[in-house]
C-alpha cells in the first residue's frame, strides 16, 4: 500500500510517497506561496507530482500548524494566521477530490517518530517542537492522541511554571496572552533573552557558537533556556508522563541540551525518581511529511 503525506510548513510545501515499510518512494518540495488560494493550489500541483511518479493513491493525509476546530470544521491557533478561520481540509478534499485527514504539524512529528523513529516500541512519545515556535503531539499505544476537543499536545501556550521573580507576567504572545512557554523557550524567545541581557541582536545559531566557544554571556542564555524548557517539560512529565521525549525544530540540532535537560527537569517532577528518554527527531525535517503519511492508519488514538 502506498501512503502520501504532505508537509504544510510556513516556508515550504513538501508531499511524499512511502511504501508499506515507510521507505521513500518519491518527494517533491516547493515554496509556500503564502497566500491560501494558492497554497491550496501547491498543494495539488505537489500531489499530482508525486502521483506522476507512483501512480494514483486514494486518500491524502496533511500535516499543517495550528488544528481543526471539531465544532466548526475550520482550522484555528495557527501561527501561519492566513490559515485560521478557513476550512482548510475541506477545502483540500474538495481541489484534490478525494478524503484529505489533517493534523497538527507537531502530531505528525510524534507519529512519524513513535513508528520508526527514536521513540519507535516506546509505549508513549511526546513530540517537542522547538523552532520559530513552540508545538508538540501526543502518541500513545502506537497511536496519535488529539483529544476532545483536538487540543492535546498544546503546551507551547501554557504558561511558563514555577516562574522566578524576573520571568514574570512574561513576554506578550501572539496568541494574545503573556508568558506562554512559546514566548520563552522557541527560538525567538531565546534570542530576546540574550538580547535583553546583553544588548547583542545574535542568531540562535550565533549564541550557540558563542557559548560553544567560552562566551559566559551566551553559556548564561543557554542555561537559562534549558532551565525554562526543563521545567515546562517536568509539567508535561506529571501530566502525560512519556516513556520519550522526541525533539524536533532548529533548537534540537543543540547537543547540549540533551546533557542539561535531565537534571533542569527531575527537581520538578512530582515523583521520588523520573527517568525518560530524550533525543532529536530520527527522521529530522522529514519526521512531518512522513507522520502525515501514517495519519490514515495511526491517527485516531481520540
Amino acid at each position: 500500500m502506498i501512503r502520501l503525506g504532505v508537509d504544510f510548513g510556513g516556508s515550504k510545501i513538501e508531499a511524499a510517497a512511502l511504501d508499506a515499510d515507510g521507505r521513500f518512494l518519491s518527494r517533491r518540495r516547493r515554496p509556500n506561496p503564502g497566500a491560501y488560494d494558492a497554497a491550496v493550489a501547491a498543494v495539488c500541483a505537489l500531489v499530482a507530482e508525486v502521483e506522476a511518479d507512483v501512480g494514483p493513491v486514494a486518500a491524502v493525509g496533511v500535516g499543517a500548524p495550528g488544528s481543526v476546530s471539531p465544532r466548526t470544521g475550520v482550522v484555528r491557533n495557527a501561527n501561519t494566521v492566513w490559515l485560521n478561520g478557513r476550512a482548510f481540509r475541506d477545502d483540500l478534499e474538495g481541489a484534490l477530490a478525494r478524503p484529505v485527514k489533517l493534523a497538527n504539524d507537531a502530531n505528525c512529528l510524534a507519529l512519524s517518530e513513535a513508528v520508526d523513529g527514536a521513540g519507535a516500541g516506546a509505549g508513549s512519545v511526546f513530540a517537542v517542537v522547538l523552532g520559530t515556535g513552540c508545538g508538540g503531539g501526543f502518541v500513545r499505544g502506537g497511536r496519535l492522541v488529539e483529544g476532545a476537543n483536538g487540543l492535546a499536545g498544546e503546551w507551547g501556550h501554557l504558561p511558563l511554571p514555577w516562574p522566578h521573580a524576573n520571568e514574570r507576567p512574561g513576554p506578550q504572545c501572539w496568541c494574545g496572552r503573556r508568558g506562554c512557554l512559546e514566548t520563552w523557550v522557541a527560538g525567538p524567545g531565546l534570542q530576546r533573552d540574550h538580547r535583553d541581557a546583553t544588548g547583542r541582536d545574535q542568531s540562535p545559531g550565533e549564541i550557540v557558537a558563542a557559548a560553544r566557544d567560552g562566551d559566559a554571556e551566551a553559556r548564561a542564555a543557554m542555561a537559562r533556556h534549558a532551565s525554562r524548557l526543563g521545567r515546562g517539560l517536568a509539567m508535561l512529565c506529571d501530566v502525560v508522563d512519556p516513556d520519550v521525549f522526541v525533539f524536533g525544530g532548529g533548537l534540537s540540532n543543540i547537543s547540549e541540551l540533551y546533557e542539561a535537560l535531565p537534571d533542569m527537569i527531575r527537581p520538578h517532577v512530582f515523583s521520588e525518581a523520573w527517568q525518560a528518554v530524550l533525543a532529536p527527531a530520527r527522521w529530522g525535517d522529514s519526521s512531518g511529511v512522513r507522520g502525515a503519511a501514517w495519519l490514515w492508519d495511526l491517527g485516531d488514538g481520540g
